[in-house]
């Protein structure tokens, strides 16, 4: 599983990190999380607000930190 973290750093970017990473460990999950604070990388995806979350390729939370729990729902 590919899983992308958009922002470029912010409190909120950072928050949505560290529930993402909690919700893999948490859920046993081999996956690759990478960090994209290159807002040219961003736009790519058609992100305007961040934070955002890309799982596989596939855009599936902007603009707010979504909680552990909610993060699971979208990794199933």
């Amino acid at each position: 599983m590919e899983i992308k973290i958009l922002g470029t750093g912010c409190p909120s970017c950072k928050a949505l990190e560290e529930a993402t990473r909690k919700a893999v460990t948490e859920m046993e999950l081999d996956a690759r999380i990478t960090k994209v604070e290159d807002m040219a990388e961003i736009l790519n995806y058609g992100i305007m607000t961040t934070p955002a979350l890309v799982v596989d390729g596939k855009i599936v939370l902007k603009g707010r930190v979504a909680s552990v729990e909610e993060i699971k729902k979208f990794l199933k």
